[in-house]
């Protein structure tokens, strides 16, 4: 009789603690990479779990359309810039999506070149032959021919990698200030970096978001989801080894110490003089929405409390 209750206390415990697990679904926009550290971190280190939550993150990749899934209601939470937010807001006025935590205070968003050319600054780029590798219809481009104007350099799609840049000496490209500039020192390029956001155009990147349907219905979720997540940023800027070591198994294209190097070059542009990690401002949105405007990328003209939540 007492190995019977013991069994089905037993058996009522594990049943307690699994329906106590919350499926939640985290879409990223690209693969395991030092600029979700903190949201693998949460997992890794049991911080969801703590919360009462079994969180699967859903690598990316290319054109993943993180901001769609969520107004369709096909994930949970997922990571969004703050432009395409705005510009998501504008097109879809019903089941709106809402940033809550901003990773980079500071968008990491470069233009890479060849440190032998000499160039002084990013207009330098423009005014310049040789080809500049981007995607012409991203709101930064726009804003920087809007800034600089025709450019004089030949703009080419932006294909990934660095081969083409390694192998030509006239060639420029998009990326981010961590990995695209590492790969191409690693294969013997001297690199020169222009942040895109030192000529004005800033938004938020790495913004975890959820949809105005999510918050009105579950806010408790919600407010655990961060409250995890903000666990895990804190690991991740105090010692990312860990979590590095477990990203270099999902993403083989980009070797640990090159994992490690990143999450170093990442961190200024995560912690900031004057803010706190995830943190977001009414200014910085309501200027992003005016530049938004101005290059016609939006109608509307939303409050910085339609975009997120403080």
């Amino acid at each position: 009789m007492k190995t019977m209750i013991t069994l089905l206390f037993s058996m009522l415990m594990t049943s307690t603690a699994f329906a106590a697990n919350t499926p939640v679904t985290l879409a990223l926009n690209w693969k395991a990479e030092p600029e979700f550290g903190g949201f693998y971190a949460a997992s890794l280190q049991g911080f969801y779990k703590a919360q009462g939550l079994d969180v699967k993150v859903l690598e990316g990749g290319s054109g993943t359309p993180t901001v769609q899934m969520l107004a369709n209601n096909k994930v949970d939470f997922a990571i969004v810039s703050a432009d395409e937010l705005i510009i998501s807001q504008d097109k879809n006025k019903v089941n709106k999506v809402k940033a809550l935590f901003a990773v980079y205070q500071k968008s990491p968003y470069i233009v890479m070149t060849h440190a032998e050319r000499n160039f002084k600054s990013l207009k330098d780029v423009f005014t310049n032959e040789g080809f500049l590798s981007m995607q012409s219809g991203l709101p930064y481009y726009q804003y920087l021919v809007q800034k600089f104007g025709k450019p004089k350099v030949r703009v080419v799609p932006y294909l990934g990698g660095v081969s083409n840049f390694v192998n030509d000496m006239t060639f420029s490209q998009q990326g981010f200030i961590t990995i695209e500039p590492l790969s191409a020192e690693k294969a013997g390029a001297k690199v020169k970096n222009f942040l895109i956001a030192d000529e004005g155009f800033n938004p938020y990147l790495v913004v975890l978001a959820t949809t105005e349907e999510t918050l009105k219905n579950k806010p408790e979720l919600v407010q655990k989801v961060l409250t995890a997540t903000r666990e895990g940023w804190a690991q991740y800027l105090k010692d990312p080894k860990a979590t590095n070591e477990h990203m270099a198994k999902l993403n083989k294209a980009i070797d640990l110490e090159t994992f490690n190097k990143a999450a170093d070059i990442q961190k200024p542009l995560i912690e900031t003089a004057g803010t706190t990690v995830g943190s977001m401002t009414d200014d910085r949105w309501d200027t992003l929405v005016q530049q938004m405007k101005k290059l016609k990328l939006i109608k509307s003209t939303p409050k910085a409390s339609d975009l997120y939540v403080k």
